[in-house]
């Protein structure tokens, strides 16, 4: 079987597979729930992190089975050029990203009904203990669980046989369909166009299973703290100045981390 066609047959076992584990976890809270309604249940935090540690695991175990001895090479897990240097930069970049299309969405005012409304009301007030738990779960292990398989597995298997920017697209695609929902799809998919470009310039998973950790994390404390930004000029002002950040970024990173002369990585590929 070509790269090109284990990396979509594994998407769609990860894709049939997440589906079903979500929705096995979720059957069972609500079994676990006796007296309380199914909706009220299903929209609390406990669901969020039974389906989001289901699919983690899900994502993970397709990646891993997927692919052949070394698996930490063929991944990419192994450090690339200029970490030390580059990926508090490339978090920076992912953090203002992240905002400027989560402000977006409000100044749009795309993002009620959402899954994303669904999430930051289901974070909004949670106890010390359930924000630790959403933190690892979500932050950590969704993090690091997505960028093995998308970037790690799918992105490195299709760079065999097409170009790097053509991978990279295609893996935020998928990554972007994964989530199921109109607006979080959306904001997703640019996000894995970073993180694959992030992948890319930096030769390693490494890199971009960083920046999304801090990105969750980030996203997941500052919505049980603060709930989120509201306000139209508010999120406008916010888009404006991490907008100006995430291009500071792109060029940041360029420097600090020269890449090939061409493709993803260099100078006619993203960003």
């Amino acid at each position: 079987m070509s790269p090109v066609a284990v990396a979509f047959v594994g998407y769609a076992v990860a894709f049939a597979g997440t589906l079903g584990t979500s929705l096995l976890a979720e059957v069972a809270l609500v079994s676990l729930s006796p007296g309380e309604e199914p909706e009220r249940v299903l929209g609390s935090l406990a669901a969020l992190l039974a389906g989001g540690f289901a699919s983690s695991v899900t994502l993970l175990a397709v990646a891993l089975i997927a692919t052949r001895p070394p698996r930490g090479r063929r991944l990419r897990l192994a450090g690339g050029p200029a970490h030390g240097r580059a990926v508090p930069v490339m978090a920076l970049g992912v953090l203002a990203l992240g905002q400027a299309l989560d402000s977006l969405a409000l100044v749009l005012g795309l993002e009620s009904g959402s899954a994303l409304e669904t999430i930051r009301r289901a974070l909004a007030g949670a106890s010390p203990a359930m924000l630790g738990l959403a933190v690892g779960g979500i932050g950590v292990l969704a993090g690091f669980c997505e960028e093995v398989f998308f970037r790690g597995f799918m992105q490195t298997r299709l760079r065999e046989r097409w170009p790097p920017a053509r991978a990279v697209l295609a893996a935020a695609l998928c990554f972007g369909v994964l989530h199921l929902d109109r607006v979080h799809s959306t904001l997703a998919f640019f996000l894995g166009l970073y993180l694959g470009w992030v992948a890319e310039r930096s030769g390693s998973t490494v890199a971009a299973v960083a920046c999304h950790v801090v990105n969750n994390t980030v996203s997941i404390v500052l919505a049980g703290l603060l709930g989120g930004v509201i306000g139209f000029w508010a999120n406008l002002l916010l888009l404006g100045v991490a907008t100006a950040v995430f291009l500071g970024v792109l060029a940041r990173i360029r420097a600090l981390v020269p890449g090939p002369a061409g493709g993803v990585g260099g100078c006619s590929g993203f960003g």
